[in-house]
C-alpha cells in the first residue's frame, strides 16, 4: 500500500475522532429551526397601496433587524401583498413582532405647549387649516390640531406638516405634547446605538452631512435655543424644546441648551431601559418602512409539534440506514461494512460542522434540512456500490481481487464525482432560485454530498487498498463481496469453450 494512501487514512480517522471529541468539549449542537423547535409566524399586509419594490425593500429592512435582533435563521419572504416572517426560538415573541412590525418614522417636532394628565385645557378636536408658521398660530386659535377620544391625534391623522397632540412614549394616561410641524425626519440618521452613559441608557445618533442632516438638525437646535416662535420656551425651561417623535409617540422632548451640535454626539435621553434602547436604536439604524404593515395572521409554532416531527425524521432516516446496512453488508460482506464505516466518517464529520455552525454562527437545522441528510444516505451508498461493482467486473475478467483494487478506483472515483457533481448543481440551484425550506433542504445536500467525496477519497478508497494487501482478501475474495477464484476460472473457461 502506498505511504501517501496510509498518510490519507489516518489523517481522515484523526480528524473525524478530533472534530468529534472537540463537538462534545465545546458542548456545540445544532440549532433547531421553526419547524423543529417552534416559535412565531406572522402574516404582515400592507395597510395602503404597495407595489412589489416597495415591499421587496420592507423585506430588505426587516431581514436587517431581525438579524441585529439576534433571530437565528429566520424567514422573511414577500407575499402578494405584504411580508411572511417565521422567527424559530425568539423568546420575547411579542417584542420580536413589534420590532418587525413597526414604522419606525422618525421626526422631530418642536414642542409648543405640554399638557399634564390632569389638565384640562387641551387643545378642542378639529381639523389643521393651513401649516403655520409658528406655534402661536395654535395659541390664538388659528389653527386646531386633529385629536381622537383619547386626547391624542390619531395615526391617519398625524402628517409631518401639521399640528399634532402625541403621548409620551410608555406613558398612555399621561402627558400630552401639543406639537408643531416636523422640522426633520430620520432620513437625516445615518447610524443609532444603544449607549449606558451616566448610568442611564441612551441612544446615540449619528446624522448624515447636509441639509438633510446635521446642518438641517444645528438650524433647527439655533431656532429652540433661542426660543423663537417656531420653537417657543416652555414653562420653567429658558429653552425651546424638542420632541423625538417615534411611529407617533414622544420618545424624548429634551430642552435644547446648545445652539450647535456636532454630527455623531447626539443623544437621545428617554428613561430608557436596556432592551428599549436596542430596540429604538435597531428600527432608527435601519430606517423607516416604505409602507404600513399591520399583522393579519399570528400563528405559534409549538415546540411540541416540532420535537414529533424531529422524533419522526430521525426514526425515518434511522429505519432507512438499517435497511440500506442490511443489505449492502448481505451482499457485499466486509465491503458493506467499509461502505458503513466510510458513512460513519461522513456523517460524524456532517454532525460536527452542523453543531458548529449552530452554536457559532446561528445556522439552523430544519426539518428539510433532516430530509436532505437522508437523501444524502443515498447518495452516499451510490458512490461505494459504483466502486464496488467496478471492482467484481474487472475480477470478472479474469484480473486477482488485488490488481482490481488499484484499477477500479480510479475510474469509480471519476463516475462518483461525475454523479456527485450532478447532485451538488442541483442543490445549487434549489439555493439560488428557492428560499425558506427548500434553501435548507439544499444546504444540506450539498455539504452532505461534498462530505461523501471526501469519505470515499479519504477513507473508503484507502481502507480497501488496505485490506487487499491482506493474504485473506487474496485467498477468500467472496467474504469481500467478489466472486472466487472458482467462479473466474469457471468463466474463463466457458468463454474458451466458445471461442472453439
Amino acid at each position: 500500500m502506498p505511504r501517501r494512501q496510509l498518510v490519507f487514512l489516518i489523517g481522515i480517522v484523526i480528524l473525524t475522532v478530533a472534530a468529534s471529541v472537540m463537538t462534545v468539549v465545546w458542548r456545540n449542537e445544532p440549532l433547531l429551526g421553526l419547524d423543529l423547535q417552534g416559535g412565531v409566524s406572522v402574516r404582515l399586509v400592507a395597510v395602503g397601496p404597495a407595489d412589489e419594490e416597495m415591499l421587496d425593500q420592507a423585506v430588505e429592512i426587516i431581514r436587517d433587524r431581525v438579524d441585529a435582533l439576534g433571530v437565528a435563521e429566520p424567514e422573511i419572504s414577500r407575499t402578494e401583498n405584504g411580508v411572511m416572517v417565521s422567527l424559530p426560538g425568539v423568546d420575547d415573541q411579542e417584542r420580536a413582532l413589534s420590532l418587525v412590525g413597526t414604522t419606525a418614522e422618525l421626526r422631530f417636532r418642536p414642542v409648543c405647549r405640554v399638557y399634564s394628565a390632569r389638565g384640562a385645557s387641551r387643545p378642542a378636536s378639529g381639523v389643521v387649516s393651513a401649516i403655520p408658521a409658528s406655534c402661536e398660530a395654535v395659541a390664538t386659535g388659528e389653527v386646531v390640531p386633529a385629536v381622537g377620544p383619547a386626547g391624542v391625534t390619531l395615526p391617519e391623522d398625524d402628517r409631518p406638516g401639521d399640528f399634532v397632540v402625541l403621548g409620551l412614549r410608555g406613558d398612555e394616561g399621561g402627558r400630552r405634547y401639543l406639537l408643531g410641524p416636523s422640522l426633520l425626519t430620520g432620513e437625516a440618521v445615518s447610524d443609532a446605538d444603544a449607549l449606558f452613559i451616566d448610568y442611564q441608557w441612551q441612544v446615540g445618533l449619528d446624522l448624515h452631512e447636509g441639509a438633510v442632516g446635521i446642518d438641517g438638525f444645528n438650524a433647527i437646535a439655533a431656532l429652540c435655543f433661542s426660543g423663537s416662535p417656531a420653537c417657543p420656551r416652555s414653562e420653567g425651561v429658558t429653552n425651546g424644546r424638542l420632541a423625538i417623535v417615534l411611529d407617533g409617540q414622544v420618545v424624548t422632548a429634551p430642552s435644547i441648551r446648545a445652539p450647535e451640535f456636532r454630527r455623531d454626539a447626539i443623544l437621545i435621553s428617554g428613561g430608557f431601559e436596556k432592551i428599549e434602547a436596542d430596540d429604538v436604536s435597531l428600527a432608527l439604524r435601519y430606517g423607516a418602512l416604505p409602507v404600513e404593515l399591520e399583522p393579519e395572521n399570528i400563528r405559534l409554532v409549538s415546540a411540541t409539534i416540532g420535537e414529533d416531527s424531529l422524533r419522526a425524521g430521525v426514526v425515518s432516516g434511522l429505519i432507512g440506514l438499517l435497511l440500506v446496512a442490511v443489505f449492502i453488508v448481505g451482499y457485499y460482506r466486509i465491503l458493506g461494512l467499509v461502505a458503513l464505516a466510510s458513512l460513519a466518517v461522513s456523517g460524524a464529520l456532517l454532525w460536527s460542522i452542523i453543531a458548529h455552525l449552530g452554536t457559532q454562527s446561528g445556522l439552523a437545522l430544519t426539518l428539510a434540512g433532516v430530509t436532505g441528510m437522508v437523501v444524502a444516505i443515498g447518495v452516499s451508498v451510490d458512490s461505494n456500490v459504483v466502486y464496488f461493482e467496478h471492482l467484481k467486473e474487472d475480477v470478472r475478467d479474469g484480473r486477482t481481487a488485488r490488481s482490481s483494487v488499484d484499477r477500479a478506483f480510479p475510474i469509480a472515483f471519476s463516475t462518483i464525482v461525475k454523479a456527485d457533481t450532478a447532485s451538488l448543481i442541483s442543490a445549487g440551484l434549489l439555493w439560488y432560485l428557492t428560499v425558506g425550506a427548500v434553501r435548507g433542504f439544499a444546504l444540506y445536500l450539498g455539504l452532505a454530498t461534498i462530505l461523501d467525496l471526501v469519505a470515499t477519497y479519504f477513507f473508503m478508497g484507502p481502507m480497501i487498498r488496505l485490506l487487499s494487501t491482506t493474504r485473506w482478501f487474496a485467498e477468500h475474495p467472496e467474504r469481500f463481496g467478489l466472486p472466487s477464484s472458482g467462479a473466474v476460472s469457471a468463466t474463463a473457461g466457458s468463454l474458451r469453450r466458445a471461442g472453439a
